[in-house]
């Protein structure tokens, strides 16, 4: 009975001191991971405020910055916003909070000096509080601060419960050990104890001269046990550190997003079905190459973004077909099946006569929607014929595609791009068991500048036929959001970045894309194939020069050329030791010459070019080579690879994805990119050489510190790039995007 007590006291011990010790552990597991959630969604929420109560800030709209603290600081555990001018003073704030609140805040005095975000607990009106507060900055300068006040006093509340829940559990725990004790004492331990004493007496004495465990009396639980426990624990051991080692290599290939990766997951998530994929542009154009037809890839990123989706998800993709030899490629239903090298998936092309393609194309789409979601004051031209044909064409578009699925139950469609942003709703309007996407590849302006056209409303309803919504930036969907709240009747919930109108939900969501990113050599043997290939390269260009710089560009407005080239005669001038030592070579594609501005703008693109060359050549050097044509990816990539620098300098960008092209050729971790603040990649592209390219004289100082870069600097900087976009690539791109698109359920489809 001592025995039994001693053990029943020793378990209730050791219980109650894993229980507390449990306890603790448990608690303050908790507490950090229930502060850690509350600073991040307070980060999120913070980040993405910040660049609207900016804008209204320094724009000195009080209303409006005021309705948007308002409305936002109601949600639930938010006690509150406040905005601060410079010197700590309230510009706004949560009536709630201003009687808490001194001036100058201290808090956001100090956020502003450390030029960097500060959160802290604090007792606000009674009330414990987690502050968060981050500077505000307009054109690189500190113009104020915004700060965050969330209720934490829930976080002692849940600690509590933690306590009390597990006090409870030690008294369950000591009424079941005293009973269990007692019967496992009786029936397990004493009486196998008295059999294994009695043979062991035996083996002593003789009794049992054999010794071996074979004869171990019936019920022992000790020494049978103990082996093969022992050899159990080993096993277990070896299969232990063997799943381990399993599961770590399983996690590293599977957190990177491959082809087979995608291709598996597209299995899982779309069941066997198709993707239906429709843009305007044709991923692959058939034109006349003298008495034979040749195919091309045509220029974009869009082309280049989604042609390797395509080839695993084995689906139709519908597009204009372009090119002049389209037609005799085609069968009898307008199909041919690509790449024509190795034939993956389908293309269907869609028709369209001249005076369509004038009017839906060159008109409403590139110069009107084009100009007005790109702010590069260039003003947007809305004429009401080109708006007939463009609404003309997505109807066209829609009944093409509606006899493609007319036999597919809940098809599953994804639109690219502002060619087609009523297309959504005509399908919807026939088929309301489609899940649909829209993807829209540019930017979105906000609601003053989107205001502009004549036609916005119908615009919008076009695009919320679409199930999902996606954009580049979070940026972007906020302006959207903010356009439907402008413009029409509907409900938006900005917790969930969702609109609903006529019963019909939209969510918006923002999607990076990328580019594929492959397994190059190792970093030693790329060194010395991209030295030899920059040797081939030089002689077939005609290049004498020590540096190369590149730029790869659709010869369009947005893309920042002439500012490009006036930064490098800026940067000869300020640095003459690089005369006849740096080169710029600018692979532009001829894009959308039936458009005036287009056409003015490649007159001014060689003007300059001319202009830089006459000033500073030389008999064997000239510091820019413009190649002007349709290059291969073949031919970019080499150039990428072998250049020192190359130049992104966009005015305003969705993404740009020759930024990332660049980082993925650059197998040697070499190079330096220089990159357009108004682009969408500078928001992963951190390691990347930021510049404003309005500004030439810091675009002409960024391409000296790129070319005067220490090698180390820039392997480490390419390094991090590379890791970016080879984690989030295209194929993480399509993954996210279309399994967001296929988990949605309409409720006419069913689950």
């Amino acid at each position: 009975m001592k025995i039994t007590l001693r053990l029943i006291v020793s378990l209730f011990l050791v219980v109650a001191a894993v229980t507390v010790g449990f306890s603790f552990y448990q608690v303050d597991k908790e507490k950090s991971r229930m502060a850690d959630d509350l600073e991040r969604r307070t980060a999120i929420l913070a980040d993405s405020l910040r660049e609207s109560v900016t804008y209204l800030a320094n724009r000195g709209l009080p209303e409006r910055l005021n309705r948007l603290v308002v409305r936002f600081g109601n949600r639930k555990r938010l006690e509150g916003i406040a905005v601060f001018d410079s010197g700590g003073n309230i510009i706004t704030v949560t009536p709630e909070l201003k009687s808490g609140i001194s001036q100058p805040f201290p808090e956001a005095v100090k956020t502003m000096l450390d030029n960097s975000p500060s959160a802290k607990l604090k007792d606000l009106n009674g009330k414990e509080t987690y502050i968060y507060v981050l500077p505000l900055r307009a054109k690189g300068k500190i113009t104020g601060a915004m700060a965050l006040f969330d209720d934490a006093s829930y976080i002692d509340a849940r600690l509590k419960e933690i306590w009390k829940s597990n006090l409870l559990r030690l008294l369950i725990y000591t009424v079941l050990i005293v009973f269990i004790t007692l019967v496992v004492v009786r029936w397990s331990i004493t009486g196998p104890i008295a059999r294994m004493a009695q043979w062991m007496r035996e083996v002593r004495t003789g009794k049992d001269k054999s010794g071996q465990l074979a004869h171990f009396p019936r019920g022992d639980i000790l020494s049978s046990l103990i082996n093969e426990a022992a050899h159990m624990a080993k096993s277990l051991t070896a299969a232990r550190a063997k799943a381990e080692e399993e599961a770590k290599l399983r996690f590293n290939a599977a957190s990177l997003w491959t082809a087979n990766r995608l291709k598996e997951h597209m299995k899982a998530e779309l069941g066997g079905k198709k993707l239906f994929l429709v843009s305007n542009r044709e991923p692959y154009m058939h034109t006349k190459n003298g008495h034979g037809v040749k195919c091309i890839i045509p220029a974009g990123g869009l082309v280049t973004a989604l042609d390797p989706v395509m080839r695993i998800c084995d689906g139709l993709w519908l597009a204009h077909g372009s090119g002049d030899a389209d037609r005799e490629t085609v069968d009898a239903h307008d199909k041919v099946l690509v790449p024509p090298e190795e034939p993956a998936y389908t293309l269907k092309r869609v028709w369209l006569s001249k005076d369509e393609e004038k009017g839906y194309y060159y008109g409403f789409s590139n110069e009107g929607i084009w100009p007005l979601c790109h702010i590069t004051h260039t003003r947007p031209v809305f004429r009401l014929e080109d708006w007939v044909y463009y609404q003309k064409v997505n109807e066209k578009f829609a009944e093409a595609l509606l006899e493609e699925i007319k036999d597919e139950e809940c098809p599953l469609i994804l639109i690219q791009d502002y060619h087609l942003a009523l297309l959504p709703m005509l399908i919807k309007e026939k088929r309301p068991d489609t899940r649909v996407a829209l993807f829209w590849h540019i930017p979105w302006p906000n609601p003053e500048a989107f205001g502009i056209c004549p036609w916005q409303q119908e615009i919008l309803m076009g695009i919320l036929g679409a199930d999902l919504v996606g954009f580049h930036i979070q940026f972007h969907c906020n302006n959207f959001l903010d356009a439907v709240d402008r413009f029409l009747e509907s409900k938006t919930d900005w917790e969930q970045f969702s609109v609903t109108r006529g019963g019909h939900t939209t969510l918006v969501k923002s999607f990076p894309i990328s580019v594929s990113f492959e397994n190059f050599p190792d970093k030693e043997s790329a060194i010395k194939g991209n030295n030899s290939l920059r040797g081939q390269l030089f002689k077939e260009k005609g290049i004498h020069a020590k540096h190369l710089g590149v730029g790869v560009d659709r010869i369009d407005y947005t893309k920042g050329i002439p500012e490009r080239f006036r930064a490098v005669e800026r940067f000869l001038e300020k640095h003459p030791e690089f005369v006849g030592k740096f080169s710029f070579v600018e692979l532009g594609a001829p894009s959308r010459t039936h458009i005036k501005k287009y056409h003015d703008l490649m007159a001014e693109v060689e003007e300059t070019v001319e202009s830089v060359n006459w000033r500073f050549q030389t008999k064997e050097w000239k510091p820019i080579l413009f190649l002007k044509a349709h290059h291969t990816h073949e031919e970019i990539n080499r150039f990428y690879k072998t250049a020192d620098v190359c130049m992104v300098t966009s005015l305003h960008d969705g993404m740009n994805l020759v930024a990332k092209e660049f980082v993925a050729a650059r197998d040697d971790e070499d190079g330096v990119l220089v990159l357009s603040q108004f682009a969408g990649a500078s928001r992963e592209l951190t390691d990347a050489l930021i510049i404003n390219p309005y500004d030439i004289e810091e675009m002409a100082d960024t391409i000296y510190r790129a070319l005067t870069m220490k090698p180390g600097e820039k392997s480490e900087r390419m390094a991090r790039m590379r890791q970016v976009v080879r984690e989030n690539n295209i194929y993480r791109w399509a993954g996210d995007l279309i399994m967001a698109l296929a988990r949605l359920r309409p409720s006419s489809c069913g689950e």
